[in-house]
């Protein structure tokens, strides 16, 4: 019965279904998006996706269209122009991304281009690496002690500049920040934080490849960020997490693919110290 109740909606041709591939670990995919690349006959890919996920489109031509920093960049009107066009041929489409689709991976741009010139299209959510990500490094997002609200916001824009938002507005809306793709700005991101009244004393992680098997995460704080992680590379798959919760990772053994899923117990809420 509960399988029956699994069953994915037809894939029908000439449609194009924007996939979630999760945060990088295929344990992660969805039932959907497993479904969609089994029946699938073109996938576009970001370049993050890994082999592995990929090796499930089996049947399917395989596209990469992916933005790498520094590297190869595709368009992004011109992967809307190819959806549009393999749709049209009749083809079942994939547009396959790391994380989930409309969280910073373009999803709705390409959605609203499909709507657009009458493509019919179905969204496929993936797991945020901001969310999957975070919880395999070890470090909850809120806890009733430390977090109640989170904000996630990217790190630097289109062109490899620091994003231009409104600093002070995120720094004391929420008590937790996520950034995604902020490695090579995290000087300047810190430096916009502590302008805004953060600590310099606050907590901040750096995890690269979440999920995966060469995971690494760094703890540091504001003051110390950009030197603790000057001799990384560049990487795309890059979060950096803000806030009070970074703590708690001492408290919970770090979880790796190839490890069991343990977790030490928490003290209670009135123990943990900000």
């Amino acid at each position: 019965m509960l399988r029956s109740r699994l069953t994915p909606p037809p894939f029908e041709a000439g449609t194009v279904w924007l996939v979630g591939a999760g945060p990088g670990d295929p344990g992660l995919l969805t039932l959907h998006a497993v479904h969609a690349l089994e029946q699938a006959d073109v996938v576009l890919h970001d370049a993050l996706v890994s082999a592995d996920i990929l090796a499930l489109a089996d049947r399917a031509r395989l596209e990469s269209v992916g933005k790498r920093a520094g590297g190869r960049r595709t368009p992004q009107l011109r992967i809307n122009a190819r959806l549009i066009q393999l749709a049209r041929q009749g083809l079942r489409v994939v547009r396959l991304k790391g994380g989930d689709p409309l969280i910073f991976g373009r999803g709705g741009e390409e959605a609203v281009a499909l709507a657009a010139a009458g493509i019919a299209f179905r969204i496929v959510p993936g797991i945020s690496a901001g969310i999957g990500g975070t919880a395999l490094a070890g470090i909850p997002l809120t806890h009733r002690a430390l977090a109640r609200s989170v904000a996630f916001a990217t790190g630097h824009d289109s062109s490899g500049t620091l994003t231009d938002i409104d600093w002070a507005a995120l720094s004391r809306g929420a008590d937790v920040l996520v950034l995604y793709m902020g490695q090579r700005q995290i000087g300047a991101i810190a430096e916009r934080l502590m302008a805004q009244g953060r600590s310099p004393d606050q907590g901040v992680a750096v995890i690269t490849d979440a999920t995966r098997a060469e995971q690494s995460v760094r703890i540091a704080t504001l003051a110390t960020a950009a030197a603790a992680v000057a001799d990384l590379p560049a990487a795309g798959a890059t979060l950096i997490v803000v806030g009070p919760v970074v703590a708690l990772r001492a408290l919970l053994l770090e979880w790796q693919q190839t490890t069991p899923m343990i977790l030490q117990p928490l003290p209670e809420p009135a123990r943990v110290q900000a």
